[in-house]
C-alpha cells in the first residue's frame, strides 16, 4: 500500500534538507545535523553518532530547563536497526526513576498492544521526542503531575531525536500522540484526522501517527478503555502488515 496524497505543508523545510545529510551514522555530528542556534541540545551530541554514545552524552544534556527538576535522561532504547521506531511525548514518573523509557502503565499497555498487533518489544526502537520528564507537583502530597512539555522544550530536545533517527533508520516511524506527531510531522498535523494513515515525510519510507498510550488509560470508563485499545491495535496492526509486505517483495 502506497502511502497516500496527505497535505505536506506540515513537513518543514529545514527537515527536508536534514534528511539529504543522513548519510552515515559513522559520520561525526555536524556532518549528519543541522547547525542549531544555542539553547537546543547540540552542543551535548557527541562526535560520533552511534546508541550508545548518544545514550551517553544525554546523561549530561542541559539544553533546556527540564533537566534541572528530573531525576535522569530517559534516552531511547530497544533495536538498534528496528523495522519500527515508536515515538511518544516525554518519559513520566515512572520512567523517570527508573531511566528507562515505557516502563509504567502506558507500557504496559502498549506491550500488550505489539503484542496483540504481532510484534514484539524487542524488535523496535521506542523514544520520546523529549528525554526529560516534565512536571509540576500535586497540590497535595508529593506526587508528581504530568506537565505537557512547552514547543520550546520539544525544539530543543529535537537534535537528539533527530539523531537516533539517523543512525536506526528505521522502516517505519510511529508517533504515539499529538507531540510526537507535530513534532515530526508540523504543528498543523491531526492526529485525530490522520491516525493510521501513511503519511509522506521524509523521515522514513512509512510514517504514520496514532493515539498515546496513557491516552487510553485516562478513559472514562471500562468499555471505553477497551474500545479505544482496540483502536490503537488496529493502527499497530497497519505498520505490522506494512513491514510483512515489504519483506515478501524483497
Amino acid at each position: 500500500m502506497h502511502p497516500p496524497k496527505v497535505c505536506c505543508e506540515a513537513i518543514a523545510e529545514e527537515d527536508k534538507a536534514l534528511k539529504a545529510h543522513l548519510i552515515s551514522a559513522d559520520m561525526p555530528a555536524q556532518h549528519i545535523l543541522r547547525p542549531k542556534k544555542q539553547g537546543d541540545a547540540t552542543p551535548f551530541l557527541p562526535k560520533k553518532i552511534t546508541i550508545t554514545t548518544l545514550q551517553e552524552a544525554a546523561r549530561s544534556c542541559k539544553g533546556c530547563d527540564l533537566w534541572k527538576n528530573a531525576t535522569q535522561t530517559v534516552f531511547g532504547e530497544g533495536n538498534s536497526r528496528p523495522s519500527i521506531m515508536l515515538i511518544g511525548e516525554q518519559p513520566g514518573d515512572k520512567e523517570d526513576i527508573a531511566g528507562h523509557p515505557f516502563v509504567g502503565p502506558a507500557g504496559r499497555l502498549l506491550d500488550e498492544a505489539l503484542e496483540a498487533a504481532g510484534m514484539d518489544r524487542g524488535d523496535v526502537y521506542v523514544t520520546n521526542a523529549v528525554k526529560h520528564f516534565s512536571w509540576t507537583p500535586a497540590e497535595r502530597g508529593k506526587r508528581r503531575i504530568h506537565k505537557k512539555p512547552r514547543y520550546s522544550e520539544i525544539k530543543a530536545c529535537r537534535p537528539w531525536l533527530d539523531a537516533e533517527i539517523a543512525v536506526t533508520h528505521p522502516e517505519v516511524i510511529i508517533c504515539m500522540g499529538a507531540t510526537a506527531a507535530q513534532a515530526l510531522l508540523g504543528k498543523e498535523f491531526s492526529v485525530t484526522r490522520d491516525r493510521g494513515k501513511f503519511v509522506p515525510s521524509p523521515w522514513a519510507t512509512y510514517v504514520m501517527a496514532t493515539v498515546h498510550p496513557s491516552s487510553i488509560l485516562r478513559a472514562q470508563d471500562e468499555e471505553s478503555r477497551r474500545a479505544q485499545k482496540e483502536s490503537f491495535i488496529a493502527d499497530l496492526r497497519i505498520a505490522a502488515a506494512q513491514i510483512k509486505k515489504q519483506r515478501r517483495a524483497a
